[in-house]
């Protein structure tokens, strides 16, 4: 019984961390693309997705699968990578009105 509440804490872990690939995946194609970070439907996709990983990392932690802590550290550093990702788009939308400027 010990090992297959590992083998589930292991797996919800697994699981929580391709979802928060998966977003930001989204972000760089988004990237790729130079599409506005400030584009409504972006933000809204961004945001609902976000939103979905918050919840499953909720459930996860209340069902004891992942402590509290682990569910910050994975809503952290997905939050790190979308400020970059902002910042990176500025810097480029900067330059670029500077070369056309």
């Amino acid at each position: 019984m010990r090992d297959e509440a590992i083998t589930l804490r292991e797996k919800a872990l697994d699981i929580l961390m391709d979802d928060a690939a998966k977003i930001r995946q989204l972000i760089e194609v988004q990237l790729d693309h130079l599409t506005a970070p400030q584009c409504p439907v972006f933000e809204e996709v961004l945001d609902t997705q976000l939103f979905g990983l918050s919840k499953e990392i909720d459930f996860a932690v209340r069902v004891g699968l992942i402590s509290r802590e682990v569910g910050r550290q994975i809503m952290n550093k997905l939050e790190v990578e979308v400020s970059k990702f902002q910042e990176h788009y500025e810097r480029q939308r900067q330059l670029f009105e500077t070369k056309s400027g």
